[in-house]
């Protein structure tokens, strides 16, 4: 039997709740092996970023290419890459392996407010990434920064993962969890043809550090064991609602979400 490999190009958290941890985690607890490109390390914790210290886009490439060269990939994803060099070093990486299963976390803003994508990259991640990528995962605000819209209502939602589409996405889903007046967390599915809906109910907590990247993650792992996108969608979201729900209680600030609640639910521990 082979293995599913999975690999995350991200930034470092200190923290261990976002990032390529939270990556790292989410991948082991579904059953994937993963591997890091890492972009950036950053000094955080739950009450913000303290200090970013990027990666050379050399030093991105030459750990792509370690793993490329040698062990191969299923799937990827893309989570904070700071600049847009780093973005188009990576971007031609993919396009040299050839690798398809892409999925994109616009990583731009920490739960505590600091900037992680300067304002040059989101250029280069609409001309390089966004066109190659097979699915990206815009929370609200990213979805509003990438398509110039304010998105209010489920509508609006629609209307953006259309307008994301024709930036060369082939696939989009735009979480519900920035919703406003709303008891419920509904994710956007759209390929194209037709919307699905993942709807969650809400839970009432601040501890929601590094759920976009957990999030993520669970749609990288289950897309490199080669399940539908509907099917690895609906895993992702329930992964991520345990995650929230079994809340860990670190820190003064935006605590991490638990990511081994998913199993622990499901009785594998």
């Amino acid at each position: 039997m082979s293995i599913a490999k999975a690999l995350t190009i991200a930034g470092s958290d200190s923290g261990g709740g976002a990032g390529i941890q939270a990556d790292l985690k989410t991948f082991q607890e579904l059953g994937v092996f993963g591997m890091s490109a890492i972009t950036a390390v950053t000094a955080q914790n739950t009450l913000g970023v303290q200090a970013v210290f990027p990666m050379t886009a050399e030093a991105v490439v030459s750990q792509i290419e370690s793993i490329g060269d040698d062990i191969g990939v299923d799937a990827l994803k893309t989570g904070m890459l700071f600049n847009a060099e780093i973005i188009e070093a990576v971007s031609e990486k993919i396009n040299k392996y050839k690798w398809k299963k892409v999925v994109v976390d616009p990583v731009m803003i920490a739960k505590g407010g600091a900037s992680l994508l300067q304002t040059e990259a989101i250029f280069a991640l609409k001309k390089f990434l966004l066109p190659i990528s097979m699915i990206i995962t815009p929370n609200i605000p990213e979805a509003e920064v990438l398509t110039g819209m304010v998105i209010r209502t489920l509508d609006d939602k629609k209307e953006a993962a259309m307008r994301l589409l024709d930036l060369g996405v082939q696939n989009v889903v735009i979480k519900g969890g920035h919703d406003e007046n709303s008891d419920e967390a509904v994710d956007v599915l759209y390929d194209g043809k037709e919307f699905t809906y993942f709807t969650s109910n809400r839970i009432p907590t601040k501890n929601t550090h590094g759920t976009g990247c957990t999030f993520s993650a669970a749609l990288t792992a289950e897309i490199a064991k080669g399940v539908s996108l509907n099917e690895a969608v609906s895993t992702a979201k329930n992964f991520i609602q345990a995650a929230i729900e079994d809340d860990l209680k670190l820190g003064g600030g935006h605590g991490p979400t638990n990511h081994w609640a998913y199993n622990r639910k499901r009785g594998r521990y």
